[in-house]
């Protein structure tokens, strides 16, 4: 399954555009990047990936709607998964998008390579 492309239409218009900007097709989901780090993906498997402080992790896996995000059966530190019905609902959306994008702008931009600079 792809992912789905009316979720990341969504995702655009709550993330200011900007030259630390990109996206990238990665393990089946669409991921934006800022300054080359993850922030946040529409998920191959439906809903949202978000990339979080992993001290905030536990408190922010009590809530319904937050899973762990899991990658080859082990839990990934640092990342969650926001369900489809969660996303749904702008204000949830818009939420979770300022988190992941507001952490991706607290680490140090990455230096690509330029083949990976598109």
């Amino acid at each position: 399954m792809a992912y789905d492309e009316e979720l990341a239409d969504r995702i655009r218009l709550h993330i200011k555009p900007g030259p630390e900007l990109s996206e990238r097709k990665m393990f089946g989901g669409l991921a934006f990047l800022i300054g080359g780090n993850m922030a946040v993906a529409a998920s191959r498997q439906g809903g949202l990936l978000v990339r979080v402080d992993p001290q905030d992790a536990d408190e922010l896996l009590e809530l319904d709607f937050v899973e762990s995000m899991v990658m080859g059966g082990r839990d990934v530190t640092g990342w969650l998964r926001v369900t489809p019905d969660a996303a749904d609902d702008d204000a949830v959306l818009r939420e979770w998008v300022d988190r992941g994008v507001g952490y991706a702008r607290s680490l140090p931009p990455k230096k690509l390579s330029p083949r990976k600079q598109k």
